[in-house]
């Protein structure tokens, strides 16, 4: 070998490279090994001996899998065949004596020895330790990237079900933020108590628009059908189904019931969690996706949506039992309408929106032993179930006190007070007592009392409205209490022919949005307006027609409206036809029939239908 061609001796190598702390290898313009250090023997597991000579691509430039690369695109011997700069970097590997690639950083150069070019030196380091902290640390914030993904996602889904909407809107919106995030398309299905009859109650796909039609009620299963769905339901870990499994057995679990949503909705793998609580099952989320199949953390996300989703129906389920219970005892309370010769009554009660707050309002109509007739508005103190039983308490006192004694208003009222006071824990109540006068065919005349209640309303057929502001005296419960020795002073108003008489409670005017000035007034137009409609018009018209355009909210709203008759109606003479019976309807509980109507025992609505429907 001439001078020019002479590597650079081991001397050279070992002065300047034996501490360097890296690998370190010479190769010759041949790419043939001419030397290594001592730690890059350590590094490959092979002895200089055994390196030296070798081509250093063939002996040790891999691929991560092992396989060779090819020369040409080798970049460790790119300072050899192109331009002879210096190259460097981190995605290479070197294959050990144990057969096992090395992931290297790198830095290689044209080597020189006297001003001439006799061939390349490289450095590595083994890189798998810094390799594996870089992956894990990628891996790492890959992980949170998803976990803080999910858990937008699980907030998002719980802002969704803490609205005040309906079940099966909640569950709509639900779908909305699942799909397509989760999956191509996603259902609701949900079962009553002690039953595993399903009703889809909602369905979303992100390919498919038309999906109303796979809502509504499953059809009835068959034992094992049954059995699976059952098993499902009581699952504390989500089912997986595969679209290729239920296509090719029909009799698999959750065929009967999921098979037709991928043959209509596509997708290939899914997830059906339990919609479940301690105290019952609620129902099914199903997830379905294309390719690959959800993951184990997928999986769980799901099922801990169920859960949420679960909690919230049974919380529902609960609200709504309270407030079934709660409503029934107070309509039990509230008494039935008499139908007396051509009066027309109707009455009306609004729950208070919170479950619990059933308040203390109620209405009353009864024949006094005069054959009079008895209209009664009030509200007692409070808004549990102390009021309700306090408000029975003054009711069956009015009642007994207005039956026995003959007298006017104001005298039944200083008796009531006095019986509160004496004899009962009841807080304060606000009452209108007035008796209706008249023979058949009229005139007919009201006598009254106020206890602190908001005004009757009087609204002529014409529909002039006017409130009758006579009668004012304390609260009940306030006189003989505080011993101030206040009276009730009796008022008295004629009644128009086919004029209506109202009595309602604050709740109907009142509210936190709207003062009773403000109420009041929008009471009056509304009742004007109403009063000047076509004929046939009834009262129960009027009280629903007036509710609706009122709105009451917040607190419990009872609401008794009386219907005068035309002048001599019902007379001897009268060869008018009788105005409509009277509506079986009634605020009061199911079953039960005023003594003295001509209905004892009236057809009558559950009340409570409606909340146990919803």
């Amino acid at each position: 070998m001439s001078g020019a061609d002479r590597a650079p001796g081991t001397d050279f190598s070992e002065a300047v490279l034996h501490d360097l702390g890296a690998g370190v290898i010479t190769t010759d313009l041949d790419n043939r090994i001419t030397s290594v250090n001592p730690w890059a023997e350590e590094l490959l597991g092979r002895s200089s001996a055994q390196m030296i000579g070798q081509d250093a691509h063939d002996l040790l430039h891999r691929r991560a899998d092992g396989s060779r690369v090819p020369r040409e695109q080798c970049a460790l011997t790119r300072p050899l065949r192109e331009s002879g700069s210096a190259e460097e970097g981190s995605d290479e590997y070197f294959l050990r004596a144990d057969g096992i690639p090395v992931p290297i950083i790198w830095a290689t150069t044209p080597l020189r020895f006297d001003g001439r070019r006799t061939g390349t030196v490289a450095v590595f380091h083994d890189f798998s330790l810094h390799r594996s902290a870089t992956e894990q640390a990628a891996a790492h914030t890959a992980a949170l990237e998803e976990l803080t993904s999910r858990l937008h996602l699980v907030a998002d889904i719980s802002s969704v079900l803490m609205t005040g909407v309906s079940t099966s809107g909640s569950m709509r919106r639900l779908l909305r933020l699942l799909v397509p995030g989760m999956g191509v398309w996603a259902t609701v299905d949900v079962c009553a108590e002690h039953c595993t009859t399903l009703e889809r109650i909602a369905v979303r796909s992100a390919q498919h628009r038309r999906t109303s039609r796979l809502k509504g009620p499953l059809p009835p299963l068959t034992e094992k059908p049954r059995t699976a769905v059952a098993r499902a339901l009581n699952s504390d870990r989500p089912t997986r189904l595969t679209a290729a499994v239920l296509r090719e057995e029909p009799d698999a679990p959750l065929a009967a019931t999921h098979g037709a949503l991928f043959e209509r909705l596509g997708g290939d793998f899914a997830v059906v969690a339990p919609l479940r609580t301690q105290r019952r099952p609620y129902g099914l989320l199903t997830v379905a996706r294309d390719g690959a199949p959800h993951s184990d953390a997928e999986a769980a996300v799901l099922a801990d949506i169920g859960r949420r989703v679960a909690l919230v129906m049974d919380n529902a389920r609960l609200y709504y039992e309270q407030r079934n219970v709660a409503e029934t005892m107070q309509r039990q309370l509230l008494a039935p309408l008499p139908q007396v010769d051509h009066l027309r009554m109707a009455a009306r009660y609004r729950p208070a929106q919170r479950a619990m707050e059933i308040g203390g309002d109620w209405y009353d109509a009864f024949l006094l032993s005069d054959g009079v007739m008895a209209l009664v508005i009030g509200d007692v103190v409070g808004h549990d179930l102390k009021a309700a039983a306090h408000m029975a308490e003054v009711r069956n006192m009015l009642r007994a006190l207005a039956w026995d004694h003959g007298e006017p208003p104001s005298l039944i009222m200083r008796r009531l007070d006095e019986a509160v006071t004496n004899t009962s824990d009841a807080p304060m109540a606000t009452i209108v007592f007035a008796r209706i006068e008249g023979p058949e065919g009229g005139p007919w005349r009201l006598h009254w009392v106020n206890a602190g209640h908001p005004p009757p309303l009087l609204i002529t057929h014409e529909g002039t409205t006017r409130f009758l502001q006579g009668g004012h005296g304390p609260l009940i419960g306030m006189s003989a209490t505080l011993h101030l020795g206040l009276s009730w002073p009796d008022a008295s108003e004629e009644l128009p022919p086919e004029s209506t008489l109202l009595l309602y409670t604050d709740g109907l005017v009142e509210s936190r949005n709207r003062p009773i000035d403000l109420g009041m007034a929008t009471l009056r137009h509304h009742a004007g307006v109403l009063a000047r409609r076509p004929a046939g018009n009834t009262v129960d018209d009027f009280c629903d027609a007036l509710l609706e355009r009122i709105a009451p909210s917040g607190d419990d709203a009872a609401l008794l409206a009386l219907r005068l008759p035309a002048a001599g109606a019902g007379t001897a003479d009268d060869r008018r036809p009788p105005p409509p019976p009277q509506s079986p309807y009634t605020p009061a509980a199911p079953d039960r029939a005023a003594p003295g109507s001509l209905q004892e025992h009236p057809q009558v609505e559950d009340p409570t239908r409606g909340f146990r429907d919803e």
